[in-house]
């Protein structure tokens, strides 16, 4: 992209203004001048307001400015534009800019013309918005610009074109259908996706359709699905061998505390291993904002960093700690803020026993004394990695960071990476990652990749990453501003752990709410967002967990799930009182305390979370048996509604057995419910076709619940198939696929717009022996196939969503 450049604009309109403070009073920065502002007549949140921008030519937005909390949408006409910006601004006197989002979730950049400013709060209740000056820049390179407009209309044709081929194949008008394919460069789906659904929908051919399930596993397009779930409880480090996880320390809203315990994932239960580490021989003193890592190989788990209550220790107290650690006391050192370093072990003939390591790493050329740092292991070669974090040296004013370093266990050697500038050093001279505390940092164990991920500096929050080779010492620079590629917001914490790379590995960010895909750690991937909205299930709210700070989070790659525990999820609205939680129960079964582990600050209004969470990531294999599971239920239903019982029992004791995962309740349970159907079914005839009421979204439960209901073909000439269970209401509107006709006794009735006929596209796939697809069935297995794709990634399939909610959108047909 060429660098951006100062954007000349002018005022296309704005919301009611107050007196002499009128829009254009933003074009000009004198800040010295109290009337050089555009401000509201009204105050918030009383009346909606708004400045509408328009650029002067054609441009990539990368960066506007100055209120409280706003949100920026841009676009290419002002009736139709998105969100690219919802943040704060801080009650000063200091310029702030901030990124504007230019590319969308697939990666496609979009120039715009507009640009809307929309004020949701001012600093101050009684006070009405006001905004002084507002600076914009981006790119208006002509060349540049026109290849970025034709590649985004291009996209835009793109997509709506496969949302009409998608509408025209859920309508059965195949014909037209494959017109447009072999007139235009699209591609719907991926091509086994598309056998799927010609074998499954348009021939029935069962045999095929679950050996293109399995295709379609092998070629990777289940890779991407991953379901969500939750639990309750607590957690930190993590041995994933025996299922435990590990939680030391934290801060409770008053103090640091030092107690230890493990949780047992498979038994689900805590038990306390130390209620105060601090009286244990070489034992850590009470700390947050510290990291512990495990590793596999010695059961060992090593911890780093802290944020004590004083971090000051008296003259006496280092002698002796240094003594205990083997270290030489020669009086040459006086500081108090040492970075002590431990070793806890949880097997062997040391089990249970602490090792002080160091009293002080940075004389050993390790890092200082740090907090909200990022550490991890590499077990196979034995050498653990620390990255970042804020040096506690008691000069608050002026912050500090650290840089990243590399301990080799064999050889109980530290080794500085990456250094960070030095204070004489000019501002201009950057490290390779910038300084930062509150980041994340994974490994990827197959590539030896270690990945670099937001946090924060100073008081900016940080939107980069950055992936760093360790064989050859070199960073990449993913992203400057993941935020503007389809990312999550910046974010202080972020990412867990990737499972085992393949052909794409993925890394999960807190809260667990997005996805980073790769195919290469040192190229750009892809963000995805993996956990909806909260919705609505039998009227009651889906739990999911609240956004949060200063949380932890471990992942178990055998079990593929993630754990989250904890955190902070910021002031509370009104004044409340910080209560400690004591310990609940006695010996064995008794649970940790509220807290909160990595806290930095010592707000006494906020919300200190004491939630555990689990967020399953469902197995590829899995995915292919559920697959099957509901292709082959299916297939029994089609065969109790039209062949003898005898047969369909035989299936269903021999075929759908076979796909019954009879560990799972859920799927037993409807294993039991099957047979309890083929007996009530009554018969059929071919012509009775089978009423459905579900939407493809239902349609996974619907196949494994209540069989469908029937109704006979009506007999009357004039009387033609309606999706609707009745017509007695004449004041109702008819639905998109109907028309209304009066009959000779002047009744209304409804007649179906589209017939759902076979199309001769399925006319030369039909043997000609067998009679041609009922409309209803046509539709049921168009649902089944519909469901089915739930577990491809978006790559490999239609598009989600309907044309028919274009109708009911707010800038909708």
């Amino acid at each position: 992209m060429p660098p951006a450049h100062a954007m000349a604009y002018a005022i296309a309109g704005c919301s009611e203004h107050s007196g002499n403070y009128v829009p254009d009073n933003i074009l000009v920065d004198t800040p010295q001048d109290a009337s050089s502002r555009w401000s509201g007549a009204q105050q918030l949140p009383t009346a909606k307001q708004w400045i509408l921008l328009k650029l002067e030519t054609l441009s990539v937005v990368k960066h506007p400015c100055n209120m409280r909390e706003f949100r920026v949408y841009v676009g290419l006409n002002p009736h139709h534009m998105v969100q690219a910006l919802h943040t704060q601004l801080k009650d000063d006197t200091v310029y702030e800019t901030f990124p504007l989002k230019h590319v969308n979730s697939e990666g496609i950049c979009f120039p715009t013309r507009f640009i809307k400013i929309v004020p949701v709060s001012a600093h101050g209740m009684s006070f009405h918005i006001s905004v002084w000056y507002v600076s914009v820049s981006g790119v208006a390179d002509p060349l540049y610009i026109d290849n970025i407009r034709s590649r985004y209309e291009e996209y835009r044709e793109t997509v709506v074109l496969r949302h009409v081929l998608k509408h025209l194949r859920q309508r059965r008008l195949l014909t037209p259908y494959q017109n447009i394919l072999a007139r235009s460069n699209i591609q719907v789906e991926h091509p086994v996706v598309t056998a799927l659904h010609s074998n499954l929908v348009l021939q029935g051919n069962w045999t095929d359709s679950e050996a293109l399930l399995s295709e379609a596993s092998s070629a990777g397009l289940l890779d991407a699905y991953i379901q969500f779930s939750n639990a309750a409880g607590h957690a930190m480090a993590l041995d994933s061998e025996n299922g435990l996880i590990y939680l030391l320390g934290g801060w409770d809203g008053q103090k640091s505390l030092d107690d230890f315990w493990v949780y047992d994932v498979n038994a689900e239960r805590w038990r306390v291993i130390s209620h105060s580490t601090s009286i244990e021989k070489n034992g850590p003193v009470a700390r947050s904002c510290h990291k512990m890592v495990y590793d596999t190989k010695s059961g060992c788990i090593y911890l780093l960093g802290r944020l004590g209550d004083g971090d000051i220790m008296k003259p006496e107290d280092h002698q002796e700690l240094l003594r205990r650690a083997g270290e030489i006391p020669d009086g040459s050192r006086s500081t108090p803020y040492c970075s002590e370093f431990f070793r806890y072990h949880t097997r062997g003939l040391d089990v249970g026993k602490w090792d002080l390591l160091s009293f002080d790493t940075a004389a050993f050329g390790g890092p200082p004394l740090i907090f909200d740092h990022q550490m991890v292991m590499d077990c196979e070669a034995q050498i653990l990695y620390v990255s970042g974090g804020r040096v506690v040296d008691g000069d608050w004013d002026s912050p500090k960071y650290s840089g990243m370093y590399s301990y080799n266990v064999r050889t109980s050697k530290w080794k500085l990476l990456q250094p960070q500038p030095a204070l004489s050093m000019s501002p201009s001279v950057q490290p390779p990652i910038s300084p930062r505390f509150g980041h994340s940092m994974v490994l990827d164990p197959m590539s030896h990749t270690l990945f670099i991920f937001a946090g924060q500096r100073d008081d900016k929050y940080l939107s980069d990453m950055y992936a760093y080779d360790i064989a050859s010492n070199t960073v990449t620079e993913l992203f400057s501003n993941f935020s503007t590629s389809g990312g999550p917001d910046a974010v202080f914490c972020g990412l867990t752990r990737p499972q085992p790379a393949c052909a794409l590995t993925s890394l999960r960010a807190d809260t667990p709410n997005w996805v980073y895909q790769y195919t290469h750690p040192s190229k750009p991937g892809k963000w995805t967002k993996i956990l909806p909205e909260p919705i609505q299930e039998g009227g009651e709210p889906v739990e999911v967990p609240l956004p949060r700070y200063a949380h932890q989070v471990v992942y178990d790659e055998g079990m593929k799930r993630v754990f989250m525990h904890g955190g902070n999820a910021g002031e509370v609205s009104t004044p409340t009182e910080d209560v400690e939680t004591e310990v609940e129960g006695g010996g064995d079964d008794e649970r940790p305390r509220s807290g909160d582990e990595n806290r930095p600050s010592r707000v006494s209004k906020e919300t200190r979370l004491d939630d555990f969470w689990t967020m399953k990531l469902l197995s590829k294999s899995r995915v292919f048996l559920r697959d099957g599971f509901m292709l082959t239920v299916y297939r029994f239903r089609e065969m109790c509604e039209e062949q003898p019982a005898v047969k369909a029992l035989r299936f269903l004791q021999t075929q759908v057995s076979a796909v019954v995962d009879h560990t799972n309740p859920e799927e037993t349970s409807v294993f039991r419910a099957l047979l309890g159907h083929l007996f009530s079914t009554p018969s059929t005839t071919d012509d009775s076709p089978v009423e459905s009421t579900s939407t493809p979204k239902e349609t996974t439960t619907n196949l494994l619940e209540e069989p469908p209901k029937k109704r006979s073909r009506p007999n009357t000439p004039d009387e033609a198939w309606t999706s609707r269970l009745d017509d007695d209401d004449e004041d109702e509107m008819p639905d998109a696929s109907t028309s209304a006709t009066v009959t000779s006794s002047g009744q209304k009735r409804r007649h179906a717009m589209l017939l759902m006929e076979e199309d001769p596209e399925e006319t030369a796939l039909r043997d000609p022996s067998t009679k041609p697809l009922l409309p209803e069935r046509f539709r049921q297995r168009t649902e089944v196939f519909e469901s089915l794709l739930q577990f491809v990634g978006d790559d490999g399939k239609q598009p989600m969503g309907s044309l028919l909610d274009m109708v009911d959108a707010e800038d909708g047909i």
